[in-house]
């Protein structure tokens, strides 16, 4: 059975996913000019195709949530590159956020209804 708190989860999950992946991409351009550094990112496909798992659900709900996997790519760190990525990144939290917003409208209405 669906329910508001399930969806607000997952979009709770993504919320902390885009978070993180915006620190790895801050990283990835404060050490643009460092020699050696090796780009990383964070693949959301990972995540998503395990997020209706039960499997995975009730192990991180007895261990909590796994560590977000970061990858190394062998490829110098172009700036612009990772601008555009900061951008895309930040539309998706938006998105996020506007979800999670229409969440709690939605349960404050089913509240204000049942009074």
């Amino acid at each position: 059975m669906y329910t508001p708190l399930d969806s607000m989860g997952r979009v709770s999950l993504m919320m902390d996913l885009i978070a993180q992946k915006q620190r790895t991409l801050g990283s990835n351009l404060a050490n643009v000019d460092t020699p050696g550094y090796i780009r990383q990112d964070i693949d959301f496909s990972h995540y998503l195709s395990t997020m209706n798992n039960p499997l995975e659900t009730k192990l991180s709900e007895k261990l909590g949530p796994s560590a977000v996997a970061t990858e190394r790519y062998e490829e110098p760190v172009n700036s612009a590159d990772e601008l555009l990525r900061v951008q895309e990144n930040s539309i998706l939290y938006s998105m996020a956020t506007r979800r999670m917003s229409n969440i709690i409208t939605e349960m404050k209405t089913v509240i204000n209804v049942g009074k």
